[in-house]
Parts: structure tokens; sequence; C-alpha cells
């Protein structure tokens, strides 16, 4: 089903009580994951923060995939093997190319199964980055949730580092808290690129014991995730977890990260899957990257699951 609300259409795919709408047009985005409301027949709950159909803005996007890496390259590029290859800006407002390209171009969909969607890109050296790969987007609806996949290919002659990710927006209530195993953070600056590495979490900061998705901003990758996240909102009664199984055999390392972007005001957070911490092009040893020859490949998968909670305040009743 397509819903025609702007130049930027969604595709919608309805399966297992779930509601999945892609734009593919517009970086090849999401623009809703509702569940049907079992409180109130027809209505729908948001489990990514919806786009509101109009607005051009790929951060107001439920969500979209990071690729050939995922956030910040300083240094107005970087060095591989011997060569600078020379990186642009590419968001108003951003002094670093940020969360790769795939997003800033649109991508072709199909439907290769009744609960699957797919979106397809093919890249050549966009904006005159080194980049030449395809790339697949899956969206799977089962029951319970969604199988989220992220495989890229390098085509370009000459390897190069890549990273993947995801960059998904969810609502925040007054209750909403973030909880996964890790084992620190990257620091950073006003930039934000990382200064410095700890084990000493800031206070309201530590995914271990949980952390709230209201507060001060972080903008922080996390090192030593165990690849598994939830994200609980006490209020609606309702909890999303996730989980990246080892990618080692899809062509990534054997280590996990996540980023949490936690803004001081608005209704959404992030918390962003991602194969690599920030700036990692001019970290020691390029951790997370993967240096990809010709055909060669990599990938990112992550499974959502929703269930009901139960409240710290319902529970003690």
């Amino acid at each position: 089903m397509t819903e025609a609300t702007s130049s930027h259409p969604i595709v919608w795919l309805h399966h297992a009580g779930q509601h999945l709408g892609l734009v593919p047009t517009l970086g090849g985005s999401v623009a809703a994951w509702q569940i049907d409301d079992p409180q109130e027949a027809g209505a729908r709950i948001d489990l990514w923060r919806p786009w509101d159909g109009a607005t051009p803005d790929l951060y107001q996007l439920a969500s979209f995939a990071m690729v050939p890496w995922s956030n910040r390259i300083s240094g107005g590029g970087f060095e591989h093997a011997g060569q600078f290859h020379p990186m642009r800006p590419n968001r108003v407002g951003e002094p670093y190319p940020i969360h790769g390209d795939g997003w800033l171009q649109p991508w072709q969909l199909t439907q290769p199964a009744p609960d699957t969607l797919q979106m397809q890109l093919r890249s050549e050296r966009f904006d005159d980055n080194p980049y030449e790969y395809e790339c697949v987007q899956t969206f799977r609806l089962v029951d319970g949730g969604l199988d989220q996949s992220v495989q890229v290919r390098h085509l370009g002659a000459q390897p190069l580092p890549y990273g993947l990710g995801l960059h998904p927006w969810f609502p925040r209530t007054p209750g909403t808290r973030i909880t996964a195993p890790v084992q620190g953070v990257w620091l950073c600056g006003d930039d934000p690129l990382p200064t410095q590495h700890t084990q000493h979490f800031p206070p309201g900061w530590d995914l271990n014991s949980g952390a709230p998705a209201n507060g001060g901003l972080i903008d922080n990758a996390y090192t030593g995730w165990g690849g598994t996240a939830q994200i609980d909102w006490p209020e609606r009664g309702l909890r999303l977890t996730a989980q990246m199984p080892d990618f080692a055999q899809d062509g990534g390392t054997d280590q996990h990260y996540c980023l949490i972007y936690r803004p001081p005001q608005g209704p959404a957070f992030c918390f962003e899957p991602i194969t690599q911490p920030i700036d990692a092009f001019h970290q020691p040893g390029q951790p997370g990257l993967r240096t990809l020859a010709q055909g060669e490949s990599m990938a990112l998968r992550v499974q959502w699951r929703y269930s009901s909670c139960v409240s710290e305040v319902d529970a003690g009743q």
C-alpha cells in the first residue's frame, strides 16, 4: 500500500499486527513502525517516532540506515593504505561528514515476501567521496517484532574501510529508560568528537543499571556493548528489546558498539546499534571498521521485539 502524503510516498507493510512504512525515495528511510493498540480498536502505538509525512529533514524520519560509515569523520577525510581520501561535510550545520551517504540518496524498493520489504542502493562515489558499493536493507515483520538487516558489498577496485549503523528515533515519556550491558563510553568535546575513553560513567549515563531517556545531552558511543538492549516505557506498559547477533560471521568484528543521542529537549531520543565508534577512522587501529576488497561484504542485523511490561508503581500495588 502506497500513501502519497508528500513528494516522497510512504510504502506500507501490514503484517502480524504491525504497520511498517518505508520512504525509499527519501534516503531509504523508515516513516513509521507501529503496532495495533490492544486497548483501542483501530488505534496504533508508535515504537519509533513517526515522520510527519512532509518534512524532507532526514532527522525527522523514524529511522534510517548509516552506510558506508556511521557518525562523524574528522580531519577533512581519512587515510587508508597510504592514500588520503578527502570527505566533505554533508549536512547543514555539521562541520564533519556524518552518517555515511546512503541516507542522502534514493533507494529502490521490492517486496520479496508477504512479510518482507527490501530497499536497494547502488552508490558510485556520491558527492565525490571514494566509496562505490551496493547495499540492501531488509525489513521482515514477524510475530512480536521486526527483523532488520543492512548488508553492503564493496564495488570499488581499491579496498576501503566500512562501518554500518541504524539510526532509529524513539518516543520518550517521563519514565522512559534504556538498559544495555556496556563496558565504557567515549567522552567528547563540544564537536562532539571523542577525546577520552572511560569506564566511569557520568551520572545518568550508565546503561548497565538503566539510563533515563530524559536529561542532559548525550551524543556518545559506548564500547563493549553486549549486543542486547531494552527500552521501557512504564507509562505505556511497553518494552522494546534489541538483539544484535554476533556479526563476525557477516564480515564484521567480534565487538559491539552502540550510541545514545539524548537531546535535552524534544519528544524523542536515539539508541543506535553501530559497528564502529565515532570517528573510528582517526582512532588507533580504526576500531570496528572492516576493510572490504572488491566484491567483499559485511552486514549488520538487529532483531527488535516488543512486549508488555509492568511499571514499578503497578508492581508495588
